[in-house]
């Protein structure tokens, strides 16, 4: 099944976001689970946020994924939420 991670960074966390990339980006290609994943763009284009596409087999596995994200561990989100996503196109 399909979970649609979507974190919004706390303000004026780009520094946090950036400097923890490498690790966020390693983690993203190596879990095996993300179909999609980029980060959210403010007006200016700064990145501000995230959303990834994860296929695992229940909640459970996408909330332990979320969990073990880099940019969880440091903190980075004011908030996050993991929903059920049924994919349409692509």
């Amino acid at each position: 099944m399909f979970y649609a991670v979507i974190g919004h960074d706390k303000p004026g966390a780009l520094e946090v976001r950036k400097a923890n990339r490498p690790d966020h980006v390693a983690y993203l290609k190596s879990s095996g689970v993300v179909m999609q994943a980029g980060p959210l763009l403010d007006a200016e284009g700064e990145m501000n946020g995230s959303l990834v596409i994860l296929d695992v087999a229940s909640a459970a596995e996408a909330e332990a994924w979320v969990a073990a994200d880099p940019y969880g561990k440091v903190g980075l989100f004011d908030s996050i939420s993991v929903l059920p996503w049924n994919r349409v196109i692509g």
